[in-house]
């Protein structure tokens, strides 16, 4: 996976993660914001690396899923697209909201 995709997979999850059980946030959390290894992971929560591996890829999953249905991150990208043609002052109140 290469740095793109993990940015991309950090947007969604900032869109989306509350949707994921709080288990697949810990495992999520783990392995994008900590770096840990499915080996460190496994060893952690006493389960297969196989597991953690599996559960890593039901999430990425579930929020390609969520992103394909709701379609929240294109949105924002179109909203922020259209920002460029708006004035300094107004594109910093919207991107707050956003």
């Amino acid at each position: 996976m290469g740095m793109e995709d993990i940015v991309y997979y950090n947007e969604l999850y900032d869109l989306y993660g509350k949707l994921l059980t709080d288990t697949q946030r810990k495992y999520f959390e783990d392995y994008y914001f900590h770096n840990l290894s499915f080996s460190e992971m496994a060893e952690q929560y006493e389960v297969s690396r196989n597991a953690v591996f599996k559960q890593i890829h039901i999430v990425i999953d579930k929020l390609d899923e969520f992103e394909k249905k709701l379609q929240l991150k294109k949105k924002k990208e179109k909203i922020l697209k259209v920002l460029e043609d708006t004035p300094k002052s107004v594109q910093e109140k919207i991107e707050k909201i956003l």
